[in-house]
């Protein structure tokens, strides 16, 4: 089961969350406290900064997913300005930027719900595109799991998401077309 988040979900990504909403001297400048309440006030809106995935009761994992336009990083990161749509104010692109599952609740197909549900919110709330920026793992197989946070290609594959571009070693510009 998953849900969009809200303000009371308590959510621990917070500061790699928050991570591409910021430019890089805000992100620096910026306290994980600062980051968790930042990411609470987004909460309170709708479509809200992501989705909770949920294991009975207990809080499984986190997908952030907004419109690309969202995410101040964005605009000068390498992997998604190799993006054949160029503005990145075009609010009906959307980005899958971060993908936690929390350890104990791995291997249990739980990221591959989170992704497929990335992509339905962001078509249910207008976007035409869906983007994500995963590690290539067949290029990269000792990639750490910190780095691993983007998601993987496999992953974006399995839920429909074609490679659109390369443009560094190990990592992927994927795209669906959702309307």
């Amino acid at each position: 089961m998953w849900r969009r988040c809200s303000a009371r979900e308590g959510i621990r990504p917070a500061a790699s969350a928050s991570d591409f909403k910021l430019s890089g001297g805000q992100w620096r400048g910026s306290t994980r406290e600062q980051c968790r309440d930042a990411l609470r006030e987004q909460a309170r809106e709708a479509p809200g900064p992501g989705l909770v995935a949920y294991l009975g009761n207990e809080r499984a994992g986190w997908c952030a997913v907004e419109p690309r336009a969202n995410y101040e990083r964005l605009r000068s990161s390498r992997v998604p300005r190799a993006s054949p749509d160029s503005d990145f104010e075009d609010t009906s692109i959307w980005a899958i930027t971060c993908l936690v599952v929390r350890v104990g609740f791995r291997r249990r197909g739980i990221a591959r719900v989170l992704v497929r549900a990335a992509i339905e919110h962001a078509r249910a709330n207008g976007a035409t595109v869906v983007e994500a920026y995963p590690v290539d793992t067949d290029e990269r197989p000792d990639a750490s799991a910190a780095e691993l946070y983007h998601g993987t290609v496999s992953l974006f594959r399995a839920a429909g998401l074609e490679v659109a571009a390369t443009p560094l070693p190990g990592r992927a510009l994927m795209r669906l077309r959702v309307g």
